[in-house]
């Protein structure tokens, strides 16, 4: 590999070269994922200040942590792809890669002059990626697309919360996340295919289709009913009792997915008759009687403290949990088991969730790039192999 690799531990992606034109958030999280599993993921950000999430907060000191989860392990060179002579580098770097990974708005790169078309042209192997609000095709293809845009429309905000409330944003940057999951998902399988045809591919991923892909129970129920569905708050729509309760201090959370577990429930809590009570008998019968079995099963919860509940229902075989916070969640022994919360760049953040077997997870990573970090040493290696490649031909 070459000196100006930064050294991230091996992975199943060794020795793949990722180029990466993506920004903000939904790209390139997606590629992250790539570069914790061992490619060699190259950042291309314009110049100025680069990606624009080095302007967001918050920040450790003048670290950006918004670009540092999402862009550790990468190397950063800034290129104006305008200009005669960056476009050179950049399109040397099209010639050795093996992904180009773009989110941006559909017919920019085409603009440019790089289309996927254009660059299969120069390298036939080459695993195109492009991630999108609405992707490459239909009528919205050209709209402007951030998470919440997506989230709207998607109908996933419009049933998150309760009844008596206003639609809900979803606490995290979901349609972004699992736009970036996909397109992970989508150069993956291209990547294997290619090693079967010898082919490249364009892979194109919209963040409306991955958050429709995410509704679950809320697309069921349409499929069901031919209705959208209405907000609910915590609860399941389709199993009962599968909520949050609250008990003599705390939020906990139970989930009863069949009858035994009901059983099992009603007789931790002293509550035997509830498990024959004819509202009650089925699953079908609890959804129909929910209210009724969530203030039954409240008013006895709350006679204790939550740790006390824990212990009981955890010991009958009842499925529950704590309501933590992000803090709490954050410093769970199982976290730390999981190396989930790892440093990089001499800040803390989420480990990598995919565990493989003869590879390491390392606690300490190598962090973010500052801007253009390795940008004199990719320009030298790339202008070189130009250079090669006149001599060869």
């Amino acid at each position: 590999m070459p000196a100006t690799s930064v050294k991230n531990p091996a992975g199943p992606f060794t020795g793949l070269l990722v180029i990466d034109l993506t920004h903000v958030l939904n790209g390139p999280f997606g590629t992250t994922i790539l570069s914790d599993l061992g490619a060699r993921v190259v950042k291309i950000e314009p110049p100025g200040h680069g990606d624009d999430t080095r302007t967001y907060g918050p920040f450790v000191g003048d670290q950006s942590l918004y670009f540092s989860f999402v862009n550790r392990g990468k190397e950063s060179v800034v290129l104006n792809l305008k200009d005669p002579a960056d476009r050179d580098i950049f399109l040397n770097m099209v010639r050795q890669a093996d992904v180009l990974a773009e989110n941006f708005r559909p017919g920019t790169m085409q603009h440019l002059g790089f289309s996927y078309e254009e660059l299969a042209e120069i390298n036939p192997r080459l695993i195109y990626a492009s991630s999108s609000g609405f992707g490459q095709t239909g009528p919205l293809a050209h709209f402007a697309a951030y998470d919440t845009i997506i989230q709207a429309m998607s109908g996933i905000m419009d049933e998150t919360g309760f009844a008596d409330g206003p639609p809900t944003r979803v606490g995290t940057s979901l349609a972004d996340l699992c736009g970036g999951t996909f397109m992970f998902c989508g150069i993956a399988s291209a990547l294997y295919a290619r090693e079967k045809t010898g082919k490249g591919a364009h892979v194109d991923v919209a963040m409306f289709d991955a958050t429709l892909a995410f509704l679950e129970h809320g697309f069921m129920s349409y499929v069901a009913t031919g209705a959208a569905p209405t907000r609910i708050g915590n609860r399941h729509p389709f199993m009962a009792p599968f909520d949050v309760f609250e008990t003599g201090d705390k939020h906990i959370v139970i989930c009863c997915g069949n009858d035994h577990l009901f059983a099992q429930l009603c007789n931790a809590l002293g509550l035997p008759g509830l498990a024959t009570d004819a509202r009650f008998l089925t699953n079908s019968d609890r959804i129909a009687h929910q209210a009724a079995l969530k203030d039954a099963l409240q008013s006895a919860l709350k006679a204790h403290l939550s740790e006390y509940w824990q212990s009981v229902l955890h010991e009958a075989g009842v499925p529950v949990a704590p309501l933590l916070n992000v803090a709490e969640a954050a410093q769970l022994p199982q976290t730390l088991a999981r190396n989930m919360l790892i440093e990089a760049g001499g800040v803390q953040m989420p480990g990598n969730p995919v565990k493989i077997s003869g590879y390491d997870d390392p606690k300490v990573r190598v962090g973010a790039p500052s801007l253009n970090q390795h940008g004199d040493a990719l320009r030298r290696e790339f202008a070189a192999h130009a250079q090669a490649a006149n001599v060869s031909a």
